[in-house]
């Protein structure tokens, strides 16, 4: 790894409730069938494990990277990252897997790779995978015309998607996601430098089984798709939410999404020219949305997908 600095931080998420009525509560939750049997056999164990890679760039010219005390005049650039909820005998595989990933990255070699595992004690809400579908666009152009006509069958105005736009195409990438209200256009996240991070969430086993097979039978089952449909899932589930885009910062990567609980999670390819850096994610909240709230709910509430939506996303295949 060279002079990769590479750190692992154990981290315990304690809930609200002790661990008796913790196990009793999801006990309950099985009983009602708001938490599947094969769910339960994964938060019993649940490990939230996140990587974040990063490299070194001059102030001048690394955009909004944050520059840290230690590291004045260089700033920390972000370059990969990944994250999911497993149990006790996945840690070392996964945490391997991170790390290759981190590694070997079109965006360059890290200079730090930190991964953290957090131990969950928090009930997590259970949810619905949105539905994959592809919509074929010859280029940027294309796609971004059918981008407009569906943000706007969602209740996104023009302005407002406008602003996301010149967010995702800005020579600035974000580590999060940029908030812009549907209606008036304003960005309202607290940090636009960091933005706001989806995270806490996974997948239970049956599902993720449902979900290979259906992805297989499309020609996508692979870790990027997978990934990037857990997390629009999660966003998707937010009732603050209205729809949710997302272009890849990744060089080599040029197929990006716009998903809602209506449309499901619609794949757009050559959403970007090969070799661009730009990308991001946008989420579009409503006007009147409780902003402090819907934060939270992305960065600190766990979520397990549990099955597959039977609906979304079916009239735009």
């Amino acid at each position: 790894m060279g002079n990769t600095l590479a750190k692992v931080r154990l981290r315990d998420r304690r809930g609200s409730v002790g661990n008796a009525d913790r196990q009793a509560g999801w006990r309950r939750d099985i009983r009602g069938g708001s938490i599947s049997k094969s769910a339960y056999s994964i938060i019993s164990f649940m490990w939230n494990i996140r990587m974040r890679a990063s490299g070194r760039k001059p102030a001048a010219k690394a955009g909004a990277a944050r520059i840290s005390g230690e590291n004045r005049g260089q700033a920390d650039a972000h370059i990969s990252g990944a994250e999911g909820i497993y149990d006790d005998a996945e840690i070392f595989k996964i945490v391997k897997s991170y790390v290759g990933r981190a590694l070997v990255h079109p965006k360059g070699s890290p200079d730090r790779i930190v991964v953290t595992i957090e131990k969950i004690r928090q009930r997590p809400r259970s949810i619905s995978a949105l539905s994959p579908v592809t919509l074929e666009c010859g280029s940027p152009r294309e796609a971004k015309e059918k981008i407009q006509t569906m943000l706007e069958s969602a209740g996104v105005s023009r302005v407002a998607i406008k602003n996301g736009m010149a967010v995702l195409t800005g020579r600035s990438a974000m580590r999060g996601a940029a908030i812009i209200l549907a209606e008036s256009g304003r960005r309202v996240e607290p940090d636009k430098e960091r933005g706001v991070r989806a995270s806490v969430l996974g997948i239970d086993r049956t599902a993720l089984k449902s979900l290979c097979l259906l992805l297989g039978k499309q020609g996508i089952n692979n870790t990027t798709v997978k990934e990037a449909l857990i997390l629009a899932s999660k966003v998707a589930s937010c009732k603050e939410i209205m729809a949710e885009l997302c272009i890849s910062d990744d060089p080599d990567y040029t197929t990006g999404y716009l998903a809602s609980k209506r449309l499901g999670y619609v794949r757009l390819p050559n959403i970007k020219k090969k070799g661009s850096a730009a990308g991001g994610r946008i989420f579009y909240a409503r006007e009147d949305a409780d902003v402090e709230a819907l934060i939270r709910f992305m960065e600190k509430t766990p979520v397990i997908i549990s099955r597959l939506s039977e609906s979304g996303g079916k009239n735009n295949r």
